[in-house]
C-alpha cells in the first residue's frame, strides 16, 4: 500500500501516519520530495487495509498496490534514483555510467594495464572479477582476496570506483571492504538470503537479471534489497536465454525501455555477456544507450586471445576507445550526460 501525503504535509502529520503503521507491525518506507511525501507500506495486508488512513490530517490518498514489488516502483518514487559511487562517479537521473574492465582479474600487470586504458578512454567505473561463478568446476575460479586487492589498487591509482561480484553471502563483508559497488550476478538474482544481507549493508548494489527471469521477477528481487533499507541499487539487463544460438544470449532492449517506465532505479546493459561476440559489443552498446539505458558494463582485456575467462567477448583497449567515441554523440540525442564530474 502507498500513502500519498498532501503537498507540504507537516512532519508531525507524516510521523502520525508512520506511528500508526508501526503500531500494527507494518514497515513504513518514506520517499520525500520537495513538495510531496509518499509512504510505502509493507506488512500484513488485512491489518494494514483495516486502518482508516484516508481521513487522517495530511493524507491525500491511499493506494492499494497489487504488484509484488512496491518500493522499486515509480508509484512509490516518481523521480529517478541517482546512485553515487564516489566523489566523481554517478549513475541515473541522466548521468550515464560506463563500467569497464576484465571479466576476471588475472594479475597485477593485467589489471593495471586495463584500468589505465579504460580511464583514458572515459570509463566511469572499473570492473573486475575476483570470485568467478563458472559452469565447469574445473574452470578458473578467480583469485579471491588477492584479486580484490589488485582491483582496489587499480581503482585507487586511476581514481575510479570499483565493482565486483559477491558470489557467496559469506563473502559479502569481505568484498564490501574493497569494492564501491557490489554486484549480484545473474545466477544469484534470486538468492534471497544474499539480497537480504546486501539490503542491510551500506554499499550500492548492482543486480543483474537472471538468465530466464521475467521483468517482474527482477523487480521483485530488487525489492528485497530496498526493503532492507538500501536504496542505492542499479539494475542490469545482461541478456536472457532464448532459442537463438548465434549469440551467447539475447539482449532484451524492450525490457530496458519497460524498466525505465516501471521503476525509478537506474538500468544499465551488459552487451558483452548478452552477445558473447566481440564484434557485436559496440553496436549493442549504442543500441542500449538509445533505448534509454543509464549505462554500460563492458569487458576489456589487453590480450583477449589468452584471457582466462570470456576472451571472445572482451574488447581490446583500442576497441573500447572506439566504443566510447561512438557512445558520446548519442548522449545529446537522449538528453543524458557522462556520469563523471
Amino acid at each position: 500500500m502507498l500513502v500519498i501525503m498532501r503537498d507540504h504535509a507537516s512532519q508531525s502529520q507524516i510521523k502520525h501516519v508512520v506511528d500508526l503503521l508501526e503500531e500494527v507491525g507494518a514497515q513504513a518506507h518514506l520517499s520525500g520530495g520537495e513538495v510531496k511525501t509518499i509512504i510505502g507500506v509493507i506488512g500484513d495486508r488485512e491489518i494494514v487495509y483495516s486502518l482508516e488512513l484516508q481521513g487522517l490530517p495530511g493524507v491525500e490518498e491511499v493506494v492499494r498496490v497489487l504488484k509484488p514489488y512496491k518500493l522499486v516502483s515509480r508509484d512509490f518514487q516518481p523521480e529517478d534514483t541517482v546512485v553515487h559511487l564516489g566523489p566523481h562517479s554517478s549513475i541515473g537521473g541522466g548521468a550515464v555510467g560506463v563500467m569497464a574492465g576484465p571479466c576476471s582479474i588475472e594479475s597485477e600487470e593485467q589489471m593495471m594495464t586495463v584500468a589505465r586504458a579504460c580511464r583514458a578512454a572515459g570509463a566511469t567505473v572499473l570492473r573486475g572479477g575476483a570470485y568467478k561463478p563458472r559452469s565447469s568446476p574445473y574452470a578458473f575460479q578467480g583469485l579471491g582476496v588477492e584479486g580484490l586487492k589488485m582491483l582496489r589498487a587499480a581503482g585507487d591509482e586511476t581514481g575510479l570506483p570499483i565493482v565486483t561480484e559477491v558470489l557467496d553471502v559469506r563473502d559479502a563483508e569481505t568484498v564490501a571492504q574493497y569494492a564501491d559497488l557490489l554486484q549480484v550476478g545473474a545466477r544469484n538474482m534470486q538468492n534471497f538470503m544474499m539480497l537480504d544481507e546486501l539490503g542491510k549493508m551500506g554499499k550500492p548494489v548492482l543486480l543483474k537479471r537472471g538468465l530466464s527471469a521475467t521483468i517482474e521477477e527482477l523487480l521483485s528481487a530488487a525489492e528485497y534489497v530496498l526493503k532492507g533499507g538500501n536504496r542505492d541499487l542499479i539494475l542490469c539487463e545482461r541478456g536472457i536465454r532464448t532459442f537463438e544460438t548465434y549469440t551467447r544470449n539475447t539482449l532484451d532492449l524492450a525490457a530496458v525501455a519497460a524498466l525505465k517506465m516501471l521503476t525509478h532505479l537506474p538500468v544499465i546493459v551488459d552487451p558483452s555477456h548478452a552477445t558473447g561476440r566481440r564484434e557485436l559489443v559496440s553496436v549493442m552498446s549504442r543500441a542500449g544507450i538509445v533505448s534509454g539505458a543509464d549505462g554500460l558494463m563492458v569487458e576489456v582485456h589487453p590480450d583477449p586471445e589468452h584471457a582466462k575467462c570470456d576472451g571472445p567477448q572482451s574488447l581490446r583497449p583500442e576497441e573500447f576507445d572506439e566504443l566510447m567515441d561512438g557512445v558520446r554523440p548519442l548522449l545529446d540525442l537522449t538528453g543524458g550526460h557522462m556520469g563523471w564530474e
